[in-house]
């Protein structure tokens, strides 16, 4: 991240990264941040209603924001589709600097009453890449491609979380079997595509789905949305 006077909640964050490995995104980690902040707390809770959820759903925007500048070089413009998706999800994990922290993020958006907040940050994070790459894609692909690379991020953190390999090597040799995975399936589908049968009906499927269309820009209500 560039070096910048922090926020006050980018502050009260910080404080509380000392805390979550021991006590995790909870109460008790929230209110430790205060005190090290030396901050009102009616001031922090006007900040974070939701306390520790907060600064958790706040933790992962910032590596999505560390993500996005590693894309910007001529190298990664340069690569290939599949080249990029891998070197994105490499750079998101790689801007992780505690993996506890990822860790106890888990265990919080496992929760029923977090589990839409967590699928709204994987979501964020796959949209954050296809922008970063350009993707100017308005019809039923824009979420294909969403739910599809929300599915290989989030397949790819859990392995990467119980991952003991030298430099997670063990990780991004998944990670690239796992694009490939998708790549094949692209294949087949093309190849579906053009038999006479099947093909006919896929463009019959298609042409229901035509009016389908990406959510206008500026909505902050969608899987996404940066309240911060």
């Amino acid at each position: 991240m560039p070096d910048q006077i922090p926020s006050p909640v980018h502050a009260l964050l910080e404080a509380a990264l000392i805390h979550v490995p021991f006590d995790g995104w909870t109460e008790e980690s929230f209110r430790a941040a205060i005190r090290d902040c030396d901050m009102d707390p009616v001031v922090a809770r006007g900040l974070c209603p939701r306390g520790a959820l907060d600064l958790a759903v706040l933790y992962h925007q910032q590596g999505d924001d560390v993500m996005a500048e590693r894309m910007h070089s001529p190298e990664f413009a340069a690569m290939r589709i599949r080249d990029k998706v891998s070197f994105a999800i490499r750079a998101r994990l790689e801007a992780v600097e505690d993996r506890e922290l990822v860790q106890r993020g888990t265990t919080l958006f496992a929760l029923p009453q977090n589990a839409g907040d967590g699928a709204k940050l994987i979501w964020g994070t796959a949209d954050r890449i296809w922008s970063e790459m350009g993707d100017s894609s308005r019809d039923l692909n824009w979420y294909s491609k969403r739910a599809t690379l929300s599915a290989v991020y989030s397949s790819v953190v859990l392995y990467w979380l119980g991952d003991q390999s030298e430099g997670h090597s063990a990780t991004w040799e998944f990670l690239d079997r796992r694009i490939e995975n998708v790549m094949q399936f692209e294949k087949t589908k093309a190849a579906l595509r053009k038999a006479p049968v099947i093909g006919g009906v896929m463009e019959g499927i298609g042409k229901l789905f035509e009016q389908v269309q990406a959510p206008s820009s500026g909505r902050s209500d969608l899987p996404g949305g940066r309240p911060f």
